[in-house]
């Protein structure tokens, strides 16, 4: 048994508060009979109708995507700018990106039409592994990158680390690539440490998340995950539950 608007979500119709939205307003039948309160559960058994249409469930889909620089991180957008779903125009099914990356950032960027495993490894808790290489404006210290694993101060919010590397400088040209493993993933993180520490981020890309890279891919391309890669993920988020 499953709740009635997370079954709608699921077949691709809408997202699930669209989905709670519709149910309210009596758009939502169940076997014949409108259903009004958000509580209900359905069995697969049951026949779902949205607005007189039947409701189907979508085949769970799982891609990567090497997300180029100047892409938005979302399936719409209102100044027409390209978005990540444009990389994936034959996929029938309404896929959205797990997190995000910003427009000015490259790299790995998950997308799927499975809510449950978005959250799964969306939530703090579970600590996937993100490993992102910047090149900066400047050549930070080892103390100015030490404060990385102590946690720094940004708006309001503490943003930590869990580990930093100088990979290489150009005392030429006064930058330097450095990497940096995240386990949280809030709102243009890498970047708004460096700002803090003075050396603000020329380029940005996310090399890895878990376990996977972008070995052999180059940016615009896409792959579908294996089925032992999404068994693997959904592991990695609940073995790192605290």
């Amino acid at each position: 048994m499953e709740r009635l608007q997370k079954v709608i979500a699921q077949s691709g119709i809408t997202s699930r508060r669209k989905a709670e939205k519709l149910i309210v307003d009596g758009k939502v039948a169940v076997n014949g009979e409108i259903i009004t309160e958000l509580g209900t559960k359905v069995s697969p058994d049951d026949k779902v109708e949205v607005e007189g249409v039947p409701v189907t469930k979508e085949e769970p889909v799982y891609f990567l995507l090497y997300k180029p620089r100047g892409v938005i991180s979302s399936v719409k957008d209102d100044k027409n700018r390209k978005i990540v779903t444009d990389y994936l125009p034959e996929v029938e099914q309404r896929v959205f990106p797990i997190g995000r990356l910003d427009y000015d950032t490259s790299g790995i960027l998950l997308l799927t039409n499975d809510g449950d495993f978005a959250n799964l490894l969306m939530h703090p808790k579970h600590e996937i592994e993100k490993v992102y290489i910047a090149k900066t404006k400047g050549i930070p210290l080892r103390e100015d990158l030490s404060r990385f694993k102590k946690g720094i101060k940004s708006e309001g919010e503490l943003l930590k680390a869990s580990h930093v590397k100088t990979l290489s400088v150009d005392k030429k040209k006064h930058t330097a690539i450095i990497q940096v493993t995240l386990h949280e993933g809030k709102n243009r993180q890498v970047r708004r440490m460096f700002e803090e520490i003075g050396f603000p981020v020329d380029k940005l890309k996310r090399e890895r998340y878990g376990f996977l890279d972008l070995h052999g891919m180059n940016a615009g391309e896409t792959r579908e995950l294996t089925p032992h890669e999404v068994k693997q993920l959904r592991q990695l988020a609940e073995k790192n539950v605290k």
